[in-house]
């Protein structure tokens, strides 16, 4: 019975273990007021990890274009925009990719990390990672 026991215990860590993903849906929020702005879903391609908008909390600003970005994104809608491009994992993050900011059409080298199965840690930043800025996204709940 108690190897058993044992052996049932060993199982849930290892299933509960592999179930922490980056990929799902994520809950942005404003960093004045707190609240979900957006939502935002992180897929994999290619070994890759890339993010698009798939929700704006803000019905008023849904059909809002990034007019400050450069390129094929100018003018383009925020909706259904990725914001996230080209994260490779290494160890317990995935880095190497590139993150834009809709409200100012600025892109950011970034990393991102899994703190826990329901807490994301992004960090954009020029240069060198001391000099950037860091979000948490909280998984959404209808994921």
């Amino acid at each position: 019975m108690r190897n058993f026991l044992i052996l049932i215990f060993s199982v849930f860590i290892t299933i509960s273990g592999f179930s922490q993903t980056i990929f799902g849906n994520w809950n942005s929020y404003d960093e004045k007021t707190n609240k979900i702005e957006s939502v935002i879903e992180v897929y994999e391609k290619d070994s890759k990890a890339y993010a698009k908008i798939i929700s704006i909390s803000d019905s008023s600003r849904s059909s809002a274009k990034c007019i400050e970005c450069n390129g094929k994104r100018k003018n383009a809608p925020i909706l259904g925009m990725n914001i996230l491009t080209g994260l490779k994992k290494d160890g317990n993050e995935w880095s190497g990719g590139k993150i834009l900011d809709p409200k100012n059409g600025k892109e950011y080298k970034c990393y991102i990390q899994l703190l826990d199965n329901n807490t994301l840690k992004l960090r954009g930043y020029i240069g060198f990672s001391m000099f950037g800025r860091t979000a948490i996204w909280k998984r959404a709940k209808n994921n």
